[in-house]
C-alpha cells in the first residue's frame, strides 16, 4: 500500500514539477492535489497498534524503517535550479491580479506604489519565514503541514480553511472576466433567453462554463496538466498588449495620476495583496531546489521582478486611461486593435482550461475519503457531481455579483492578507519560539497587527463597495 501512495505522490509532484507554465491559483490548486495524494505520514508501528490487525504496509518487518526513510528521502529530493525556482515564483505570482493593479494605482494615487513596494517586501519577508519553518521542521512539505506543526490539528484546519477560500473567491473572480471579455470578444451577438431574464453576455457565460463541466468529470488530471500553461500565456499577453500599445502611442500617454486618494486606500491594498500573494505553494517550492538555503535569494529577486513588472503595468495603464481606466486593463484597449482582441481571448479561453485544475485539492480528498466504500466509477461519478454543483454555485455568484474589482478587493482584504501576512508570521513565532530573538518577535507581532488592521478595514471597504454596487444596479 505504501508503495502505491508513493507512486501516486511521485504522479502528482511530476505535475506539479509543470508548474513554472502556471497562474496564481492554479499553482494554489496544484499545492492542494499534491496534499491530497501525499501519503500519510504513519508507522507501521501505527497501523498496527491503532487497528489491532496484522500490517497490511508492502515492507518486512525488518526493513520497514530503512524503507520509509527511502520513500521520504525520495520524495523530499528536488532537482530545481535558483534559475528555475526564480521562473517558478514570478510565474506563481503573476496571474488575475495584475489584470486590476493599473486600475489599483490611478485609484490610489501614484503615492499607493510605495504601499505595493512596502507589501512586496513584507510578503518577500513572510516567505523566507516559511522557509525557517520548513528548516526547524523538515518532514512538513505544505503549508498546512506548518501549520499544523505550529497549532496542531487546529492550525492545519485553519490554513487549509484560507486556502480553500482563496480558491474559491479566485475563481468567481475568474469567472466574472470571463462574463465581462465575452461580451468583448463576441460584440452584439443576437442570442437571448427571455425566459431565463438574462442577457446575451450572461447568457454566453453560462454557455461557456457549460462547455468547460464535463472536464470535472476526468478520472486522470495527469493528462492534461498542461493546461496549467495558460497562466503565464497570458501574463505574457496582458502585459505586451499593454506595453506595444503604449509604446507605439495607439494610445496617448497623457492622462495625470493622482498623488494620493487616501479614502481608496483600504480597498485596493486588498489588489495589492491579492496580486503578491502565493504563499500557499512557496513550501512545494521550497523543496523541489537543489539547494533550499537559496530560498531567500529566491525570494527577493521573484518579488523585485514582479514588483516591476506591476509597477510598468500600472504607470502605463493609468498614464494612458486616467479616470476611465477598467478594473480589468483588458477592458480598457481598444477594441479596434489585434492585440486587444488577443488578450481578450486569452481571458476568455484560460477559465474554461482552468476549473478542472482548480477543482483538483476538492476532488481529490473527496476520491480518497469514498475509496474504501464505493467503485470507481462512482467515485467518479460523486466527484463529478459535487464539482459540477460547486461550479453552479460559483456561476450563480459571479453572475449576480458582476463586480470584479470589489470582489478581488475582498478576497485579498478578507483572505490573502492572512495567507501572506499573519499566518506565516504566527507559525514561525510559534515554531521557533524557543531560538526567537526579542527583535524578532516584536517585528513579527508588528506585521500580525498590520495585517489585521488592513484585513479589517480592506474588508469594510470592499464590502461597502460592493453593497452600494449591488443596490446601484437593483434600483434600475
Amino acid at each position: 500500500m505504501r508503495m502505491v501512495l508513493a507512486t501516486r505522490t511521485k504522479l502528482w509532484m511530476s505535475i506539479a514539477s509543470r508548474l513554472p507554465c502556471g497562474s496564481q491559483i492554479a499553482s494554489e490548486s496544484m499545492q492542494g492535489v499534491e496534499l491530497a495524494a501525499a501519503p500519510p505520514r504513519i508507522a507501521c508501528e501505527s497501523c498496527v497498534e491503532g487497528e489491532n490487525k496484522v500490517c497490511q504496509c508492502e515492507c518486512d518487518a525488518g526493513m520497514e524503517e530503512p524503507r520509509l526513510q527511502a520513500v521520504e528521502e525520495e520524495n523530499a529530493g528536488g532537482n530545481s535550479s535558483f534559475a528555475h525556482a526564480v521562473i517558478n515564483m514570478v510565474a506563481m505570482l503573476t496571474g488575475l491580479g495584475q489584470l486590476s493593479i493599473p486600475y489599483a494605482l490611478e485609484n490610489g494615487g501614484w503615492s499607493s506604489a510605495f504601499l505595493l513596494i512596502g507589501l512586496g517586501m513584507v510578503c518577500a519577508y513572510t516567505s523566507h519565514l516559511l522557509a525557517k519553518c520548513l528548516d526547524k521542521r523538515p518532514r512538513s512539505r505544505s503549508y498546512t503541514d506548518i501549520g499544523q506543526e505550529a497549532y496542531g490539528s487546529k492550525g492545519r484546519i485553519i490554513a487549509a480553511t484560507f486556502m480553500y477560500l482563496e480558491i474559491f473567491f479566485a475563481l468567481v473572480s475568474l469567472t466574472i472576466s470571463l462574463h465581462d471579455n465575452l461580451s468583448l470578444v463576441f460584440p452584439g451577438t443576437p442570442i437571448s433567453a427571455q425566459w431565463a431574464h438574462m442577457s446575451s453576455s450572461q447568457l454566453m457565460t453560462v454557455i461557456a462554463v457549460l462547455i468547460a463541466l464535463p472536464s470535472l468529470w476526468l478520472r486522470d488530471l495527469s493528462s492534461i496538466s498542461f493546461l496549467s500553461s495558460a497562466g503565464i500565456i497570458l501574463s505574457i499577453i496582458i502585459f505586451a498588449s499593454v506595453a506595444l500599445t503604449a509604446i507605439f502611442g495607439w494610445v496617448r500617454s497623457d492622462h495625470e495620476i493622482p498623488a494620493l486618494q487616501i479614502r481608496n486606500i483600504p480597498m485596493i491594498s486588498g489588489l495589492y495583496v491579492f496580486s503578491l500573494s502565493g504563499h500557499i505553494i512557496f513550501p512545494d517550492l521550497y523543496k523541489s531546489m537543489k539547494d533550499p538555503s537559496k530560498f531567500t535569494k529566491v525570494t527577493i529577486v521573484s518579488y523585485t521582478l514582479v514588483a516591476a513588472l506591476y509597477m510598468a503595468l500600472a504607470f502605463m495603464g493609468a498614464r494612458m486611461f486616467g479616470p476611465d481606466v477598467s478594473s480589468q486593463i483588458t477592458l480598457s484597449l481598444p477594441s479596434y486593435l489585434v492585440v486587444a482582441k488577443v488578450a481578450q481571448w486569452a481571458i476568455v479561453l484560460t477559465p474554461m482550461t482552468k476549473y478542472v485544475l482548480e477543482f483538483a485539492p476538492l476532488a481529490i480528498p473527496l476520491d480518497r475519503r469514498l475509496a474504501g466504500s464505493m467503485s470507481s466509477c462512482a467515485r467518479t461519478a460523486v466527484r463529478g457531481t459535487v464539482g459540477s454543483v460547486v461550479l453552479v454555485v460559483i456561476l450563480v455568484l459571479a453572475l449576480s455579483v458582476p463586480y470584479f474589482e470589489y470582489v478581488l478587493s475582498l478576497t485579498g482584504s478578507l483572505v490573502s492578507i492572512f495567507l501572506s501576512v499573519v499566518l506565516p508570521c504566527g507559525f514561525y513565532t510559534k515554531i521557533c519560539w524557543p531560538s526567537l530573538s526579542k527583535p524578532l518577535f516584536v517585528l513579527n507581532v508588528l506585521l500580525i497587527g498590520f495585517g489585521c488592521v488592513l484585513a479589517v478595514f480592506g474588508t469594510i471597504s470592499s464590502s461597502k463597495s460592493l453593497i452600494k454596487s449591488i443596490q446601484g444596479h437593483t434600483s434600475f
